[in-house]
């Protein structure tokens, strides 16, 4: 079977096919403790209840998720699907997940060349990127924005009003879209933020909030 699974990846490669489309490798499912998959090997969903989720660099799952734990994908990883409630996701450089990336109470973090393919979103947390791309718009209801330079959003930007058991939050979220950063779609705010924007950067039309331009390379 590992001969033959093999075979397949190789072929694949040949073909030009992604990985994920290929990958038929056994889930793991955890209730108490992190879960690991290790540099270059392949899982279908990974899961655990208390625990992190680490995907080493190089490696693909279908899908990973945990409920009190963060989630790490390294450089170069691929998933179709990563979420938590509560802990924090990042992304390694030049990852992938095709589908979306979504945690409650947590940060979400993006480095350089990573790429979600779905939305990007959470409920009260921090939203980083770090020159890389979003094709499915980023959400928000109590958490600050980074668009950092380069990066590029597809879908864009909804940071939601409080609600249910969400109205302690009453702090205002900071949003920055940095140089040379493209945001394509409607940046909606349904609560007061505060929207900062480089002189150099590409937005879509803004509701519900004030532009103010910076320049350099913060505000």
């Amino acid at each position: 079977m590992r001969r033959l699974s093999t075979a397949l990846i190789a072929a694949a490669f040949a073909l030009g096919l992604p990985l994920l489309a290929i990958a038929q490798d056994s889930d793991i499912d955890k209730v108490n403790g992190s879960v690991r998959v290790e540099a270059g090997q392949h899982a279908g969903t990974v899961s655990t209840v208390n625990g992190a989720v680490h995907i080493a660099d190089g490696a693909v799952v279908r899908k990973a998720s945990t409920v009190n734990g963060a989630i790490e994908l390294g450089d170069k990883a691929q998933a179709s699907e990563l979420g938590t409630v509560n802990g924090a996701i990042s992304l390694g450089r030049g990852s992938r997940v095709s589908g979306s990336v979504d945690a409650v109470n947590g940060s979400l973090q993006l480095a350089p060349g990573a790429d979600v393919g779905g939305k990007l979103s959470n409920v009260n947390g921090a939203i980083v990127l770090d020159s890389a791309h979003v094709a499915g718009g980023l959400g928000t209801v109590g958490g600050d924005i980074t668009v950092g330079a380069n990066s590029h959003v597809e879908g864009g930007i909804l940071v939601d009003k409080p609600g249910g058991w969400f109205n302690f939050n009453s702090r205002t979220p900071l949003v920055i879209i940095g140089p040379h950063a493209v945001v394509q779609g409607t940046l909606e705010f349904r609560r007061e933020v505060v929207l900062k924007v480089s002189d150099s950067a590409q937005i879509g039309p803004v509701k519900g909030a004030t532009v103010v331009k910076f320049s350099g390379a913060t505000p």
